[in-house]
């Protein structure tokens, strides 16, 4: 219950320990650690501990990474109901036991009638809040396509058997703990507008769930039933889907709403008509390892990529931190410029990936970077002559077998759009507004059917053919920086992956001023970097990022958050 966008509880009630005073069947809130576990068999981290149980079990149960990562992430709809669920989407890296490695995207579509000036209003277009808080910013939601897909593909369960711990989870209940009160309270003076909203998340006296009380969702639980049983069509037809479509065109507001809620425009036919479609991953190679990620219509990926290839023509590991950080922002300025212009749906815009990708065009970039921080935003380069060449919560899981998934889905915003589907238990997304919803002309514009540019960047690292990481985050932007400084320190600094994830964060995004963590703020790198001409703005927590590593001799190190959103959770099959 952690973790944004992006972002388990125990299967059984036989599974983990029920807490003195909670109802029975009601399962202790989601807490926090281990952060690192080191074992054999299969491993799995994510922002919560019950929700790394989950996976855990499903792994004991028989099930492969695949079958642990879907399940997981059924439990988190109902247990981080303000960062994900199946009225999002989200992205799916697998590598297979066989050595393969292809994506799912699961990433939300527009519908079909809407169009570049959707988001505008007598010839402007509308402030960020008027934009999320309405039915106009619901995309088509992609989770549950993604899950069905991955499961028939790659899984060995059914369905109806890993979501069976997701539905028990709703139904008999979890603890609410604080940062579930303030994710909840930081929508309520929208959800209070909502009636479906407000009885789900608010007390009677319009404030959130207490701390320590039982939050149940037996309309979700229904809701997973349904999908169970009928698959996608459970979801994307029927009941379901009217009242998602109904709740889009006519969003159920009470009469003392203070707010504007806008129509949307989403019709049947775009839920009938959604597919979640296998895409070939990013690859690049950095210091002999194989990265793979999440490419278009995400960002992830290509700008993660092309920040590696610059790095690359550094001996980061023999320079001081201060100065393989200064690259490393610079780095990131470059890709990030690159990023803002070219990354978009591929389906909507010739996105020039291979020449993002390539080892040529980042030296071009490599070449304008100084001993000093650029001003401030810099241009974007021309990929176009180097084409042809080699080329957004989050959880990770993997089996005994070699398949590992690195996953990350989302409803966008913290409380996505506000609109709970009265009657079915779980919120819409807003992912329409990670369009450019202000421009008519940028190559990320909103278009019918078109999928808004993500920055997810699940991402899998081989060495020799073999799985070395599996890693990813939430946190909107930052998801790249955070990946991106991730590797620096785990690959270059002489991190381990544990102190990797823990380490203080900086966030350069083509932007005058560095947005860094407090932690970062107080270190004596910030001093130096300053006086090459780094500004630093502190831009709160960033990322609350998991991992997997492979081991030599067959062990696995799991890796999660220790502090960041109340800390986060790792385990492996066989401590």
């Amino acid at each position: 219950m952690h973790a944004k966008g992006l972002q388990f509880l125990v299967a059984f009630a036989s599974a983990g320990a029920l807490a003195v005073g909670v109802p029975a069947g009601a399962h202790v809130g989601s807490g926090s650690g281990p952060p690192t576990s080191i074992g054999t068999g299969g491993a799995a981290a994510s922002v919560e501990r019950l929700a790394t149980q989950t996976a855990i079990d499903t792994l004991r149960r028989g099930g492969n990474a695949i079958d642990a990562a879907v399940a997981s992430a059924a439990v988190l709809g109902v247990t981080e109901p303000f960062s994900c669920g199946i009225g999002g989407g989200g992205f799916m890296v697998i590598r297979t036991a066989g050595g393969n490695v292809t994506t799912i995207d699961g990433r939300e579509t527009a519908p079909a009638a809407m169009h570049p000036t959707s988001f505008f209003e007598n010839g402007a277009p509308l402030p960020f809040a008027e934009a999320r808080y309405s039915g106009r910013s619901v995309g088509v939601p992609g989770t549950v396509e993604g899950w069905v897909d991955a499961l028939e593909k790659y899984g060995t369960m059914s369905l109806a058997e890993v979501l069976a711990p997701a539905i028990h989870v709703a139904r008999h209940g979890y603890l609410v703990d604080q940062v579930w009160f303030d994710q909840a309270n930081s929508n309520r003076d929208f959800f209070d507008d909502v009636p479906a909203s407000a009885a789900l998340f608010l007390d009677p006296d319009g404030t959130p769930r207490d701390v320590g009380s039982v939050f149940t969702n037996p309309a979700l639980a229904k809701t997973y039933e349904r999908i169970a049983h009928l698959g996608a069509k459970g979801f994307y037809r029927g009941k379901v889907a009217d009242a998602l479509v109904e709740t889009v065109q006519h969003p159920p507001i009470a009469p003392t709403a203070n707010h504007v809620w806008r129509s949307g425009v989403m019709k049947m036919r775009d839920l009938h008509t959604y597919q979640a479609p296998e895409r070939a991953p990013t690859h690049v190679n950095y210091r002999g390892l194989d990265v793979y990620s999440m490419g278009p219509p995400s960002s992830g990926g290509s700008t993660v990529g092309e920040a590696l290839n610059i790095l690359e023509g550094y001996d980061l590991s023999s320079m001081t931190r201060e100065r393989a950080l200064h690259y490393y922002l610079e780095a990131s300025r470059y890709s990030f410029a690159d990023r803002n212009a070219y990354l978009a749906d591929p389906a909507y815009f010739d996105v020039p990936l291979d020449g993002l990708l390539s080892e040529e065009y980042a030296a071009t970039r490599r070449a304008l970077i100084t001993e000093r921080a650029a001003p401030g935003a810099v241009p974007p380069g021309d990929p176009h002559p180097y084409e042809g060449a080699e080329t957004t919560t989050h959880l990770t899981t993997s089996d005994k077998l070699g398949n590992v998934v690195s996953y990350t889905f989302t409803i966008e915003s913290t409380g996505g759009a506000g609109l709970v589907v009265p009657g079915f238990g779980f919120l819409l997304n807003n992912e329409l507004t990670d369009f450019n919803f202000d421009s008519t002309t940028h190559p990320n514009r909103v278009e019918g059917g078109k999928r808004p540019r993500s920055s997810m960047a699940p991402t899998i690292v081989t060495s020799a053919g073999k799985p070395f990481l599996a890693l990813g985050s939430p946190g909107g932007a930052t998801i790249i920086t955070t990946v991106l400084q991730i590797l620096l320190d785990r690959v270059d600094l002489g991190m381990t992956l544990p102190q990797a994830i823990a380490d203080p964060r900086a966030s350069q995004r083509n932007a005058v001023n560095t947005g860094a963590e407090p932690a970062f703020l107080t270190t004596p790198e910030r001093t130096a970097l300053e006086l090459r001409g780094h500004r630093f703005a502190n831009a709160g927590e960033i990322g609350a990022a998991t991992g997997i590593e492979f081991l030599a001799g067959g062990g696995v190190l799991a890796a999660a958050e220790p502090v960041r959103r109340g800390g986060g959770s790792a385990m492996t099959e066989l401590p």
